[in-house]
């Protein structure tokens, strides 16, 4: 690291099985858990997420023996909510999040992250619902996020931070907004996914700058900007974009992250960066030089 790149003390990064083209807990075409953990240690990464919920091992014993002897700690673990349907959906929801948030809990880890239910079937393109939300869905989807907060930091102590993302009702600049704009801050973070939010149109530095107060964890993507305009233009699915090559190895697209790094540097607060580079499905050899190579990147950029 030179001397002119600033080090951003209080971030610290980490990878994901996503970046290991993980995205189902059991799937022939993803690579074996014990290979992302060696991997993910050998790249550089001190942290990690749990990724889906039964792909690392769910005994939290076993799980801390398994990154404890590769120096790996967890940052979060991950939920899928559809919370904009209301109160007739909070039994299936939270009987989902409290065996992961149990497990994050156990892993010493502070954060979940929420990522809103997709309005089109990510694999076939199916619509599922409306991608237009009421203002009644709109509502729910607030009260029932403030609830989910509140639940899981009074039962296990964590922080909830909604991921705005790709094929959902919270994905585009004036989505983010209304739904922060509309949620107590005590109860409701911000999970900044850079990659999502320039696929859905956004600008993450502005964001963070109109709501930096909100931050509370980011994911460190980029996009390529020629495949991003063949799947806007064809209204290409998530799923299938993804396997197009849409998400892309860093510094090669979208957004820059140097300067998405000095906007969060500048709050002074503890962030994980978290790196995610969707790539289902991938050839197992492929996701290790790309996180080893963007490991080098960030170090670069000060982190």
């Amino acid at each position: 690291m030179t001397a002119s790149v600033p080090a951003h003390s209080r971030i610290r990064v980490g990878s994901a099985p996503d970046s290991w083209g993980v995205w189902f807990p059991d799937d022939p075409r993803q690579v074996p858990w014990q290979r992302f953990l060696d991997e993910v240690a050998r790249a550089g990464y001190e942290w990690i997420e749990l990724g889906p919920y039964g792909y690392l091992p769910s005994d939290p014993v076993r799980l801390a023996e398994e990154t404890g002897r590769r120096g790996l700690k967890v940052s979060a673990g991950t939920v899928f909510t559809g919370l904009h349907h209301g109160p007739a959906v909070w039994e299936e929801t939270w009987a989902h999040v409290a065996d992961i948030a149990a497990l994050t809990r156990a892993m010493g880890a502070e954060h979940l992250v929420v990522i809103p239910s997709f309005w089109r079937d990510d694999k076939t393109g199916r619509v599922l619902e409306d991608r237009v939300l009421t203002p009644r869905q709109w509502r729910d989807l607030t009260e029932q996020s403030e609830r989910l907060g509140r639940e899981v930091r009074e039962r296990f102590g964590l922080r909830i931070v909604v991921h705005p993302h790709a094929d959902t009702h919270i994905a585009t600049e004036e989505n983010v907004s209304r739904f922060l704009d509309a949620t107590d801050p005590d109860l409701v973070s911000l999970c900044l996914d850079t990659g999502h939010y320039a696929y859905c149109g956004g600008d993450s530095v502005e964001l963070i700058k109109t709501y930096g107060e909100r931050l509370g964890y980011l994911h460190l993507k980029q996009v390529d900007p020629a495949v991003l305009a063949e799947v806007v233009a064809g209204e290409v699915p998530f799923g299938p974009a993804v396997g197009r090559g849409v998400m892309c190895e860093p510094p090669a697209g979208v957004p820059a992250l140097e300067p998405v790094l000095a906007a969060a540097g500048a709050l002074g607060v503890d962030l994980f960066a978290i790196v995610e580079q969707d790539m289902y499905p991938c050839p197992p050899d492929k996701p290790y030089p790309i996180a080893e190579r963007t490991r080098g990147f960030l170090r670069s950029c000060g982190i």
